[in-house]
């Protein structure tokens, strides 16, 4: 995922969110999204395919502060730089599990943190919790959506 200007073009098989506020990248780059992203998006052999209806549309987050808003710009904005500071690297380098930036692996894993813990004080032991937990806050979301 990346954060472009409002110049780039997009190809028709991708998907933007124009506009958005780097605290959507934020969330959007959370092992959280990621979670609820191989639940509910389809796959093409093992490639994802993200939906914007599907996936982003409802994807279920909590009300946000603006204090919270800014510590997620603020770890957002940590993330890319220190993706700049890699930039010799591809995206597939700087994500493959064996070659990924110690500095970038411990900048998501803050952003991680801060992300776990707008949904819940209590750390989560597995994917399987926030994926509990996601789809409980799906249920509750439709509901609510169904009584309007």
């Amino acid at each position: 995922m990346g954060f472009l200007g409002l110049d780039t073009v997009i190809s028709d098989s991708e998907f933007a969110a124009y506009d958005a506020q780097p605290w959507v990248f934020a969330l959007l780059t959370s092992r959280m999204h990621m979670v609820w992203t191989r639940a509910v998006a389809g796959a093409l052999e093992t490639r994802i395919r993200y939906s914007n209806t599907i996936v982003y549309n409802n994807y279920p987050v909590p009300p946000l502060s603006d204090t919270v808003k800014e510590q997620l710009t603020e770890l957002a904005l940590r993330v890319l730089d220190v993706r700049e500071y890699h930039s010799e690297l591809t995206l597939a380098d700087l994500y493959d599990p064996d070659k990924m930036p110690d500095n970038l692996r411990r900048a998501h894993e803050e952003l991680d943190a801060l992300v776990d813990s707008i949904y819940r004080k209590r750390e989560f032991s597995s994917d399987e919790e926030r994926l509990s937990l996601l789809f409980e806050m799906y249920a509750k979301m439709t509901e609510a959506e169904g009584k309007k």
